[in-house]
């Protein structure tokens, strides 16, 4: 939100067809962007930086999706986020590293051996 507010604040008018368009974000023209316009500006910053042309714009989502789950997001907050009635279909969102998934698995084998050793906790 607050990168909204920044946009709208005022680096919105820093591009010359701001001052005549009513779009959020105007082309070079003073339209709307489409969305061809941000998958050809999201693969002019891929190219620039050397990702693999296999990465189109909407891996931001899925890296949305996993970044909220490794950040600890609950499923469901997740799922409502991006719009999917069902949670299987955030899951296949999900690409968490294998860092994280050690990390969860460790996390799980404390708390059951825990459990075991301590059945009151």
């Amino acid at each position: 939100m607050d990168q909204l507010r920044t946009w709208t604040g005022g680096m919105r008018t820093r591009f010359p067809t701001a001052g005549r368009s009513s779009a959020l974000w105007p082309n070079e023209r003073g339209a709307r962007m489409s969305l061809g316009s941000f998958g050809d500006a999201f693969a002019a910053a891929r190219g620039a930086v050397g990702l693999p042309k296999e990465l189109g714009l909407h891996c931001l989502r899925h890296s949305y999706v996993t970044h909220l789950i490794e950040a600890g997001y609950d499923l469901a907050f997740v799922q409502t986020q991006v719009g999917h009635s069902y949670a299987s279909t955030t899951g296949l969102y999900t690409s968490v590293s294998s860092d994280f998934k050690q990390k969860t698995v460790t996390q799980m084998i404390a708390r059951r051996i825990t459990t075991l050793e301590d059945p009151d906790a």
